[in-house]
């Protein structure tokens, strides 16, 4: 993949642009709860302002109304925390499309924080005409915001193609890295972990993996699917009837390549204090809801994890979030930790998993992308790092 990296670019001097990810979950008040991706941010903030550039940031934050300013989605907290982090002010901008005073004031080594881009009309819709206004910015534009690379948008997309210099920035660039050493010429075998609650919404990288790991595992709303299609008894678990046909084309397609579970924990309501209860799946009761997977199916997989090459988690195997039912993720989890195999995980649930059992540290690479992170597992072309590719 042939793209300008940040730290080929001589920023000294110059206005650069960064589109960051700094879409951060908060509480009711407003308060950040999780600011996992603002540090990550961080280190591109940092070399260019290290270098001598004047810098402006810029990210979505939740889902506003374009061209209408609110209060709930002001990344003014964010601007609170980034200063925190970079141990210096960074002042939020408002209207901050068409210049103005603070474009003029800005100096080097000095950073603010532009307000949500989505507050601006024709973000989303990728406008030609708002990614040249706001190119009149910058004198080079820093994608750094992998979690938004699957979509084309204004600040994403066209200013990548607008502005008179488009690079990748630290994140993006590590990302991407990761993403091709695991997918591209995987050492192997190569184990792929695909679990969450609909099978619908990775049924086509569900195929595309298929194709090229050496073990699907499922996990979770995914496997109680490919269990149905597999002939077995899921009770009243989250599943996809409507979908056991494609999950069994993918069985006979690819056969021996998707192990299904033999065994779950179930219990007969889904809340923190079910009381849980092993049984093997041909003795799961109509009533029953599977909420993780059970140790004898835990056992074949952690010894499918400890053979393994290379290994790409996206998703828990349970409800890990009741600790009754968090067995599966934890002891897949540990196993993938303790691998000599390069591992990469990604995904909102998968991170929240690995910070709840203090694996980080021993995960080669988090991706902090999701739906990025999904669509480049599938082998599609993401149109924020097309943009940026040298001719």
């Amino acid at each position: 993949m042939n793209i300008r990296r940040l730290e080929d670019v001589d920023v000294r001097g110059k206005r650069v642009f960064i589109r960051a990810d700094l879409n951060v979950p908060q509480d009711d008040a407003g308060r950040i709860t999780d600011d996992t991706r603002i540090r990550a941010s961080v280190p591109g903030i940092l070399d260019a302002l290290a270098r001598g550039a004047a810098v402006m940031v810029t990210s979505h934050l939740g889902r506003p109304a374009e061209g209408q300013w609110s209060q709930a989605d002001s990344l003014a907290p964010v601007a609170e925390r980034l200063a925190e982090l970079l141990g210096k002010p960074v002042p939020l901008v408002r209207d901050w499309v068409d210049g103005g005073g603070w474009h003029a004031a800005l100096k080097p080594g000095e950073v603010v924080l532009l307000e949500n881009c989505r507050f601006n009309r024709g973000e989303k819709k990728d406008s030609e005409e708002l990614a040249r206004r706001m190119a009149k910015l910058c004198d080079v534009y820093v994608n750094d915001a992998f979690g938004t690379a699957h979509r084309a948008e204004a600040t994403t997309h066209g200013l990548a193609r607008a502005a008179p210099v488009a690079c990748a920035g630290p994140l993006l660039a590590a990302e991407l890295d990761a993403l091709t050493r695991a997918l591209a010429s995987p050492k192997r075998p190569l184990v792929a972990i695909v679990a969450g609650s609909k099978v619908s919404t990775k049924l086509t990288i569900l195929r595309a993996l298929a194709a090229k790991v050496d073990v699907l595992i499922v996990g979770g709303g995914i496997a109680n699917t490919f269990i149905l299609a597999a002939g077995g008894d899921i009770g009243n678990s989250l599943a996809e009837p409507e979908l056991v046909a494609e999950a069994k084309a993918i069985l006979d397609a690819f056969p021996g390549k998707v192990p299904i579970p033999v065994d779950a924990v179930t219990a007969k309501e889904f809340k923190e204090t079910a009381r849980p209860v092993l049984k093997a799946i041909e003795n799961v009761e109509p009533d029953d809801l599977i909420l993780d997977i059970g140790p004898t199916t835990v056992a074949a997989l952690v010894t499918v994890i400890a053979r393994a090459g290379t290994i790409v988690w996206n998703g828990p195997v349970g409800v890990f979030e009741f600790d009754a039912f968090a067995g599966g993720t934890k002891a897949l989890g540990e196993a993938i930790a303790a691998s000599a195999a390069y591992s990469l995980a990604g995904g909102g649930d998968t991170v929240a998993a690995i910070a709840k059992f203090g694996l980080a540290d021993r995960i080669d690479y988090i991706s902090t992308g999701g739906g990025a992170f999904l669509e480049f597992l599938e082998g599609k072309t993401l149109p924020a790092v097309a943009a940026l590719e040298l001719p």
